[in-house]
């Protein structure tokens, strides 16, 4: 559910939040790890990074009512040595195209939905996939803001039943008593706070 708190931020703001703890994390990512399993059963390190690029790119264009592509990501890669500041950049980029005027106000997306609801889909990927590559490739992830985690969690209830049908989310798995309120949010998308591999996105 989300807070007062959570609600009078913008998604912009959100999302840079989100930014903060994912650069590290990209920017840590080593060439040898590419090839690592991540906790998305589908995607190894390499094709998380790819499918986040996309993620950040595609999400850049809805921002702006704009049709957005989500086919086969293509591999940034593969494309130079630079590609975790190339993410880094449409990171910062994706930032800004929601922090703009209007972007929240709306629908956008092919299925017309709530501008804010597409925009809290942005900052789901880039919170939980940058868990995702920090669990991969042994890095610390702080966890997220506690903001970001309430405007997720009124998202993922919202979005999880269509979601889990369609395969992007997993089943919720069970977490500790005591568990964080992050780790509470990781499990509603099927990923177990210890980092086994799941199904879905």
């Amino acid at each position: 559910m989300e807070t007062n708190a959570s609600r009078t931020q913008g998604i912009g703001e959100l999302l840079g939040l989100a930014r903060e703890r994912a650069v590290p994390v990209v920017r840590g990512i080593e060439d040898s790890a590419l090839g690592a399993a991540t906790p998305c059963a589908e995607y190894d390190v390499r094709g998380l990074v790819n499918h986040l690029f996309q993620v950040v790119v595609q999400f850049q264009r809805l921002a702006a009512k704009q049709e957005a592509d989500f086919g086969t990501a293509a591999d940034v890669v593969a494309e130079g040595p630079d590609w975790r500041e190339r993410l880094v950049r449409e990171a910062d980029r994706l930032v800004a195209a929601w922090s703009a005027p209007g972007a929240e106000e709306g629908t956008t997306g092919g299925m017309g939905m709530p501008a804010r609801l597409v925009g809290s889909m942005a900052l789901l990927d880039l919170t939980v996939h940058a868990w995702d590559l920090a669990r991969a490739t042994g890095q610390e992830y702080p966890g997220a803001d506690g903001a970001v985690v309430a405007e997720l969690a009124g998202a993922v209830a919202e979005l999880a039943p269509t979601g889990r049908r369609m395969g992007v989310f997993g089943e919720p798995v069970p977490v500790p008593e005591g568990a964080s309120a992050f780790e509470r949010l990781l499990a509603q998308t099927g990923r177990a706070p210890a980092g086994e591999p799941v199904r879905g996105e």
